[in-house]
């Protein structure tokens, strides 16, 4: 017997330029085996034209989701609700303590910022031509 499909606790709007953003993408698609969480790529303007609450250049900035209730959630915070919903916060959580929160929260923003430069370093791949990282 299958399981019931219910719909998704949060919707994630990534980069789909960004090879480590892709591949953190790959990898939370991979554990959400009850599509908890809808990936959508930013750089798709036709995805996106589903979301007008959506700013697309704020999104290219920071990561942002939209929980099931409307709220928008931001950076590390989008990042956290995601592995929360497929069961794996324990990932993220310590990044949300209060003594620690501020500290990476300025390290995910220049992340952010530098992003593609990042993914040249550890990947190789600066950016991802055709919207989606082939590995």
């Amino acid at each position: 017997m299958s399981q019931p499909v219910l719909p998704p606790t949060l919707t994630l709007f990534y980069d789909g330029f960004c090879p480590l953003c892709v591949k953190e993408m790959a990898q939370l698609r991979a554990i959400d085996t009850t599509q908890r969480v809808l990936l959508v790529d930013i750089q798709q303007a036709e995805l996106m034209q589903a979301y007008p609450q959506i700013d697309v250049t704020e999104a290219g900035r920071i990561l942002l989701s939209l929980t099931a209730d409307g709220r928008l959630l931001k950076g590390l915070d989008s990042t956290h609700a995601a592995w929360s919903a497929v069961g794996k916060g324990y990932r993220t959580a310590w990044l949300r303590w209060p003594l620690i929160r501020w500290f990476a929260d300025q390290a995910y923003l220049y992340f952010a910022a530098n992003r593609y430069r990042i993914s040249y370093w550890l990947t190789g791949t600066a950016r991802c031509d055709n919207g989606q990282c082939q590995r």
